[in-house]
């Protein structure tokens, strides 16, 4: 054999072993995860959008309904451990980290902050609401928020005021066909949620950006809310002015209004919307990039699995909770506008 020949193929050789190589280390995640047909312990968060009693209550019939579904796709689960992060981000890092496989009911903002540690599989679907204006005006009729026939994959963030002094006196200048101003809102008292939550942070400060170039951190007066019922309880009580939070949330509350939180009227005579936020792509379910036992296969049976519940009754009461009515397959870039809205919140820090 010639030397040049010889040295064609030594070079093939060696190029096709640094191919093989790179191609096992490409896998080696992969392999590391067990691709058994029996999970042992699925773990889910579920985040704090809701009550967290409420959550507890209403996620107990999961574990059987879940893994029934699981069972049809062919796997077979011993456990299901369900949890409640502490705030948003607590889920998102317990995504990161592999202490959970599954974050349940994840606002976009926060899938954001963590596209990197996790996979999005399905996005929630919901009924549609009557109001859907971006003129805050046009939401203070005084009459309740309904749902529609029409399922869809996104929702407003609106800014809610109570029955404080300030709050009615920001409402009067929206209804009265008037343009609030920065001095108008920097010295009230807002209830904003944790900085990953899109309804109750990312999408006002990007509304107080567009309107008065001006972000939540420069709020005079803020106090940080661990879920909108808590948050609604300091609007009726007074405590805040402005509670920015998702479009359905007085529908979701008006009972505890008038009951748990005391007040004589109801939640659309005593709140008001003083500003719109842009549409916000619905929750995502998310998995762990970390997780050891979440396999392509395992995330194909687990989608379809939650998808399939959800048209079951019981299924239904479960993701009732989170208003969810049903879930579609997602991709990364059904949320890109969320990433965006992420990357101008870090460049205005």
């Amino acid at each position: 054999m010639k030397k040049g020949l010889k040295r064609v193929l030594a070079t093939t050789g060696v190029a096709l072993f640094g191919v093989a190589a790179l191609a096992a280390c490409g896998n080696k995640s992969d392999a590391s995860k067990s691709d058994s047909k029996t999970i042992d312990d699925l773990k889910i968060s579920f985040v704090p959008s809701k009550n967290p009693d409420d959550i507890t209550t209403a996620t107990k019939p999961l574990e059987s309904v879940l893994k029934t579904e699981l069972k049809k796709q062919g796997y077979t689960v011993k456990k299901v451990d369900v949890t409640i992060g502490t705030n948003f981000e607590a889920v998102g890092e317990a995504l990161a980290s592999g202490s959970a496989d599954v974050g349940y009911g994840v606002p976009g903002s926060t899938y954001a902050m963590y596209k990197d540690d996790t996979d999005v599989i399905l996005t929630a679907t919901r009924a549609g609401l009557n109001k859907d204006s971006s003129n805050a005006k046009d939401w203070n009729d005084g009459k309740p928020t309904e749902p529609t026939t029409k399922q869809v994959t996104s929702y407003r963030s609106i800014l809610v005021t109570g029955p404080s002094a300030k709050g009615q006196a920001l409402a009067k200048k929206i209804n009265a066909g008037e343009k609030l101003t920065w001095d108008d809102l920097k010295d009230a008292n807002w209830g904003l949620s944790s900085t990953t939550s899109a309804a109750g942070y990312v999408y006002p400060s990007l509304w107080l950006n567009k309107n008065f170039k001006h972000n939540v951190t420069d709020l005079t007066h803020t106090v940080t809310i661990d879920s909108y019922g808590s948050g609604l309880a300091r609007l009726a009580s007074g405590q805040i002015d402005v509670l920015p939070m998702y479009a359905d949330a007085r529908r979701d509350f008006a009972d505890a209004w008038t009951t748990t939180y005391g007040q004589k009227e109801s939640i659309w005579a005593e709140t008001n919307v003083i500003g719109v936020t842009p549409a916000i792509y619905n929750d995502a379910i998310l998995v762990s990039k970390e997780s050891k036992i979440m396999t392509s296969d395992f995330k194909k049976a687990l989608a379809t699995s939650i998808k399939n519940l959800a048209k079951t009754d019981e299924g239904k009461k479960i993701i009732a909770v989170y208003s969810h009515e049903g879930y579609k397959d997602a991709k990364e870039s059904d949320y890109k506008a969320e990433f965006a809205a992420e990357k101008l919140m870090q460049d205005n820090k």
